[in-house]
Order: C-alpha cells, then sequence, then structure tokens
C-alpha cells in the first residue's frame, strides 16, 4: 500500500484529503511514479510539495529524473529515523488496530477491501486525517485546521 496525506493550505476549509493506492508486489520507482501521476489526476494539477521518508524508491535517479520534469511537485525529505513525522505512519496504524487487525485473508482482495473500509472510516471523521498531520508537531498553515480546536 502507498498512501499520501495532505491539506490545501491556501483553503484549509476544503479540508485534509487522503489518498492511497494498493497494488499486488513491493513499490519500485516506476510503481511509484504511476502513484504519482494519480497524485496528480487526484489534485487536478495543483501545486504539491510531498514529504517523503527515505525509501530508496523514492529518490532514485529515475524518480529524481522523473519529478524534474514535473512543474505541478516539489519533493521534500523527511530525517532517517523520523517515523513520528510521518503522518501516513499514523494512518497505517489507526488500520492496523481497526480494519487489519487479526485479518487473515485468504486473498489480497480481503485486504484491500478491509483497508478501503478503513480509509472510508478515516475520511468519514474530518477530524482523523487533520489530527495525523497535527500529531507530528510539523508546521502546517493554518497552524489550528479549521476543524480542531486550539486546545487540542
Amino acid at each position: 500500500m502507498a498512501g499520501a496525506l495532505g491539506y490545501h493550505f491556501t483553503d484549509p476549509d476544503r479540508g485534509a484529503r487522503l489518498c492511497f493506492h494498493l497494488k499486488p508486489g513491493s513499490y519500485e520507482t516506476a510503481g511509484l511514479i504511476e502513484v504519482l501521476e494519480q497524485v496528480k489526476m487526484f489534485y487536478r494539477g495543483e501545486q504539491v510539495v510531498l514529504v517523503w521518508d527515505g525509501l530508496s524508491a523514492h529518490w532514485s535517479r529515475a524518480m529524481r529524473a522523473w519529478v524534474a520534469e514535473q512543474d505541478w511537485l516539489t519533493l521534500e525529505r523527511l530525517p532517517a529515523c523520523a517515523p513520528e513525522l510521518n503522518p501516513v505512519e499514523l494512518l497505517w496504524s489507526s488500520l492496523k488496530k481497526r480494519e487489519l487487525a487479526n485479518l487473515a485473508g485468504d486473498h489480497l482482495a480481503d485486504v484491500a477491501d478491509a483497508t478501503e473500509q478503513g480509509i472510508h472510516r478515516i475520511n468519514a471523521n474530518p477530524r482523523l486525517p487533520w489530527s495525523f498531520l497535527a500529531h507530528t508537531g510539523l508546521t502546517i498553515r493554518p497552524p489550528h485546521p479549521p476543524n480542531l480546536r486550539k486546545d487540542q
């Protein structure tokens, strides 16, 4: 699974947005470029800053060359060994504790269905995606997302 969690800092009232992709096997550079093409469609050509961890496929020569040709995408790198700064790690944790807990599916489709149910659960609660972003402690603008109280 690959996931992205973002928001529109110029229009925070639109809320946080979550997108994910599922495929058999692992993600290599070409597969991640396909995911980014979908992210581009998801954000309809808007400017996107993507904060990624240090996975080698995220920073391969082929990925860097592809990104250099994209006028809509800027990549930033998370520090090494800092999963607490990655809001998608909180997304995976939420899915693993609920929909994927003790799941012993016979097929990848079983995992995909459970994951999709979890994504719908998370998206149905507008506070939850914001909380994943806010929990990282990274600066987000506005400093207090519209659906969270200032004391949270």
